[in-house]
Order: structure tokens, then sequence, then C-alpha cells
């Protein structure tokens, strides 16, 4: 898609008068122990409104939904649902390596946040869109989904497993990187209190793979799964302010809302 094209109808999408709207932030490049505890603020907040609304029908009062954008300095997460023993380091090795580690409340194992990934944290009342768990996971794939293929990729998902896969090479790239079968693009894990959603979703756009070699992503270890990146995907460099662009564009599309770009550190 062209640039030009791809701002203008996406900014046609944030001015829609729809519903509900969403405002966008972009946080830059934050650790994560500052981007979480600015999250749960957020979230607290939204809780907060909610109940103080609770004899209102969801939807029918104005929410203060978000949907950040950051990039973290390298970090391993892991979910609570993870297992401690897929990091493959020790603390005291993540420390010297420059790495934070942090176990926390989202859904899923363990995964690396770092340079070059986009990070997506929408902090939404989800009750105001639909209250299904499942829908809203799927709903995220989506997102990026149709992200990738305006840049030309197909992303698919594979049955029993979360996030965004590449399962075959693009015919019109050539990549001379052996491909192992289905290669993991985006990440997600979420956690919902009183239907406010917290924590999203992390896109390799051109991340440094390296880091994946310490830990078991996502706690698969099946030979036929790794993780990769847009930018080895396409073989090309990938400009991230055009992809979080894209991003919004498909969020407002697909959860049917106007999604309001940041007021400052516009994107």
């Amino acid at each position: 898609m062209d640039k030009t094209l791809c701002e203008n109808k996406s900014l046609s999408n944030f001015n829609q008068n729809m519903n509900q709207t969403i405002q966008a932030e972009d946080w830059g490049r934050l650790p994560y122990q500052e981007a979480w505890d600015k999250q749960s603020q957020i979230h607290q907040a939204l809780v907060a409104h909610k109940l103080a609304h609770r004899s209102e029908p969801a939807g029918t009062y104005p929410q203060d939904h978000r949907l950040v954008f950051v990039e973290h300095p390298p970090v391993f997460t892991l979910g609570k649902s993870g297992k401690a023993d897929h990091l493959l380091l020790t603390e005291a090795e993540c420390a010297a390596r420059g790495i934070d580690y942090f176990p926390i409340n989202r859904g899923g194992d363990i995964t690396f946040h770092g340079p070059g990934q986009l990070v997506v944290y929408p902090l939404l009342d989800l009750e105001c869109f639909f209250s299904d768990v499942h829908r809203y996971v799927r709903s995220l794939e989506e997102v990026v989904i149709r992200t990738l293929a305006d840049e030309g990729l197909l992303g698919t998902r594979i049955k029993d497993y979360t996030g965004v896969w590449i399962s075959d090479a693009p015919p019109h790239t050539p990549n001379p990187i052996p491909q192992t079968p289905n290669r993991k693009l985006c990440a997600i894990g979420v956690h919902l209190s009183r239907w406010v959603t917290l924590h999203g979703l992390a896109l390799n756009v051109h991340t440094d793979l390296q880091y994946f070699d310490y830990i078991v992503p996502c706690g698969i270890q099946d030979k036929d799964k790794t993780v990769t990146s847009m930018a080895r995907e396409l073989n090309r460099a990938v400009d991230v302010q055009r992809v979080k662009l894209l991003l919004m564009h498909h969020f407002a599309e697909v959860f049917q809302c106007a999604v309001e770009p940041p007021l400052t550190n516009a994107i």
C-alpha cells in the first residue's frame, strides 16, 4: 500500500463518528517496569470509572480507552502459566547481558521484548465492544494479519497456538536464510480484570532474534516452530512508523471504533 494512501485511509478511520473512541499513545522506548506501572495506573482508572458507573449499561458512558505503542530495552517476561526453567539463563547471566526479567500476570509463557520490536498495549473496557476473551485474542491476531498483508506478508494462525505466524516464505521475496516451516512473528499475552484489558501483543519488526535463543519462546519446543521478524521475512528494512499507522488503521477496522492519533510523540 502506498504510504500516502495508508495515511489518508488511516486518518479517515480516526475521524469516523463511532460509538467508542480509543486514544493512541506513543511512549517511545521505556523500561519495562516503568511501562508496566503506567499501564497499571491506566487500567486501575478504567476499572474505577467502570465501577462508578456500574448501574449503567457498558458502552453508554464514556471510557478512556488507550492504545499504547512502546519499545522496551531487552527484557524477558514470564506469564502466570509459564515455567521458570524456560528461561535458559540465570538471572545473573541476564544481568550480565543487560537483560531484565519479570514474572508478570498476563497469560502465556516466557517471551522477549527489546529494540526493533513493536509492543502494543490495548487498555480497553472490553465490555464496551464485546465480552468474549477468545474473540478478543482472535481480533488482535486479525489486526496484525491485516497489517502484515499491507507489507506483503501472509500472516496466519496455527490451531491451538496464539499469535501470528508465517508458514511459508513469500514467493516474490528472495530470502537466502533457511526457513523453519512455522515462524512466529507476533506473540500475544493478555490479562483481564472486570473485563478491562492489560498487556497485549509484541510484533517483531527488526528485532535481534538472538535473544530468543536464551529462552523457550512462549514455551513452544516443537522443532518445526521458531521465531522470526518482518525484516528477516522481507529481506529488507521495515519502517516502524508505517507499521504503527497500519496497526492503528486496522485496529479501528477490526474493533469497529475510532482511533485517535497520539497528541504528542505523533506517529
